[in-house]
């Protein structure tokens, strides 16, 4: 049997039932809650390996009177997890429950908010990746919780790439945002437990931070190895491996230069364009011998968003190795694939961008630094230059990340 088909029935078949996320092991410990008025940071992600929401959890447990459930804080995307990518979200509530926007008015919570809040309880599913928001929404709480000596547990749960794969550049201090509020590479292989305590000491925020690690994840397990079911992180996450992807086109769907599947039944799974030649490409780019992935040449058309009801042909990127496996060096190798093939098209791709100075920023964001921009504009073959950005980062912060890594995953 080859590797690729073992990896591909093991990944059919996962351990169903093996992992407990933190919020399983909250429920034998709630005397953490006991005499608290509890906010929630959450959304519908947040379920364990019976489907059951963490809310639904603390709002049932609460009848007891030993803890009282005064707010629920709701990241981008909202609180159910429907709203679109930057849709700006209002309040709402669940009965007499506030749910609070954090993508809306406020990015932060507010005085007004957290007037009353004894304890703050985070627990909801990130993807993986430095630019993905939710980090960040819980970093900003902890930073306000800090102010005010609320303490913070996060109930912890799998990162759905595994705990190995790290790749991608650092952010440079002046680009640090909402899309990237550490100094840590796009794709970091920690968990968002794991991220709190490095944000918490590195950052020197003073937070009061509990963390309660999932029970029977190891850092060698994807997602689809948990037995936990997979719950849209957001709209254009639908699947357990689409956090593997994410990192491997967004920067390209950023750019406007080829579809990215995002508006196609495959989101981020695939790259194409009318003026493409899927055979010439894929060929191209499986001569990289890239660890863990192949590509597959593939037509498709997109329902909405770029090339909308146009047919495209391109690749398919199919992952062969997900510990092998690196998503942000098969994205930089794919920019300088298509670069030498497609250069008037990656051309007036980069004028599109140069001409909207707001879009270029958030490219800058996303990466961390202009270097990446001004390495794919100004040199010929560019995918060397970008990998080495991606080895530097990893070297540079192998040492710091360590220190973050729970014992309970190895």
């Amino acid at each position: 049997m080859s590797k690729a088909l073992f990896l591909a029935l093991f990944l059919m078949f996962p351990l169903v039932g093996e992992v407990q996320v933190g919020k399983d092991l909250l429920q034998e410990n709630l005397s953490l809650l006991k005499g608290k008025k509890v906010a929630l940071l959450s959304n519908q992600s947040a379920v364990n390996n019976q489907g059951h929401t963490t809310f639904s959890f603390l709002k049932e447990q609460q009848r007891g009177g030993k803890y009282e459930l005064v707010a629920v804080f709701a990241p981008e995307h909202g609180f159910y997890g429907s709203e679109y990518a930057c849709e700006k979200i209002p309040d709402q509530a669940h009965g007499i429950i506030p749910i609070y926007s954090l993508h809306g008015d406020h990015r932060r919570p507010t005085e007004k908010m957290l007037t009353g809040v004894d304890l703050l309880v985070c627990d909801i599913q990130d993807i993986g990746s430095r630019s993905y928001t939710y980090c960040t929404t819980l970093f900003y709480c902890m930073e306000e919780a800090a102010k005010r000596q609320i303490p913070v547990i996060v109930l912890d749960r799998p990162n759905p790439m595994g705990g190995t794969v790290v790749d991608g550049p650092l952010i440079e201090e002046k680009w640090r945002s909402f899309i990237g509020y550490l100094n840590i590479p796009y794709c970091h292989g920690m968990t968002l437990g794991e991220l709190a305590h490095f944000f918490n000491q590195e950052h020197k925020v003073g937070c009061q931070l509990k963390v309660i690690p999932a029970k029977g994840w190891k850092r060698g397990m994807t997602f689809a190895q948990t037995g936990l079911p997979w719950v849209p992180t957001s709209p254009q996450i639908p699947e357990p491996d689409t956090p593997f992807f994410y990192p491997t086109t967004g920067l390209i769907g950023h750019l406007s230069l080829t579809s990215i599947g995002v508006g196609y039944t495959l989101p981020f799974k695939v790259i194409g364009a009318p003026w493409m030649n899927g055979e010439i490409l894929a060929e191209t780019l499986n001569q990289q011998k890239l660890p863990g992935v192949y590509f597959q040449p593939f037509y498709f058309k997109p329902f909405f968003g770029k090339f909308k009801l146009n047919t495209c042909q391109g690749v398919r990127i199919l992952i062969t190795d997900p510990t092998a496996y690196l998503p942000m060096t098969t994205q930089f190798t794919i920019l300088g694939v298509i670069k030498n093939l497609y250069p008037k098209h990656f051309q007036e791709a980069l004028t599109r961008l140069a001409s909207t100075k707001s879009k270029q920023e958030v490219f800058y964001k996303l990466c961390g630094s202009e270097k990446i921009y001004q390495i794919i504009k100004d040199e010929r073959f560019i995918i060397w230059k970008l990998r080495e950005l991606s080895q530097e980062a990893r070297a540079r912060f192998a040492p710091i990340r360590k220190k973050y890594l729970l014992p309970e995953y190895s």
